[in-house]
């Protein structure tokens, strides 16, 4: 008859194993994602400009005859001036405020309105890094405007 004997060292193993994915996986946890999903620090002046800048969806921007729909059509933004933007849909008609290519801002998410913008109601966005987007109405693709937003200049 055959005996087996186990050695001290196949527990030690696995316990040490044990206790370095626990070590491994707490680290994860309470350090990376944290850090990885966190948000950026921005200046308090950009998170709170000096002015809001007002976008009108005026009536009749459903007819695709009307030149206007979004006024102003191109606005420049700067950083810690103007960038908080509110579009107000003056129309009967319900609209949306759609990048052509999707954007996202580090510290706001990402743009565009989510669904339609009622008659009567708002959409607001405060951008907090430079860029340039083109964007439109997904109803009334005709309705399109251009937001530039730079880094303050003094």
């Amino acid at each position: 008859m055959s005996q087996t004997t186990s050695s001290p060292a196949y527990g030690i193993t696995i316990i040490t194993l044990v206790i370095g994915l626990s070590v491994g996986l707490g680290y994860y946890q309470m350090f990376y994602l944290p850090e990885q999903s966190a948000k950026p620090e921005v200046d308090e002046h950009i998170l709170h400009p000096t002015f809001v800048t007002d976008i009108n969806i005026i009536p009749g921007s459903a007819l695709e005859t009307q030149q206007d729909n979004f006024v102003p059509k191109l606005v420049n933004l700067q950083l810690g001036v103007d960038n908080h933007v509110i579009w107000t849909n003056s129309d009967e008609v319900a609209h949306t405020v759609t990048p052509d290519t999707p954007t996202e801002d580090s510290f706001s998410g990402i743009f565009g309105s989510t669904g339609v913008i009622l008659p009567g109601k708002t959409y607001e966005f405060v951008f907090t890094e430079d860029n340039e987007i083109d964007y439109h109405c997904i109803p009334h693709p005709w309705m399109t405007g251009k937001i530039i937003i730079t880094k303050q200049r003094f």
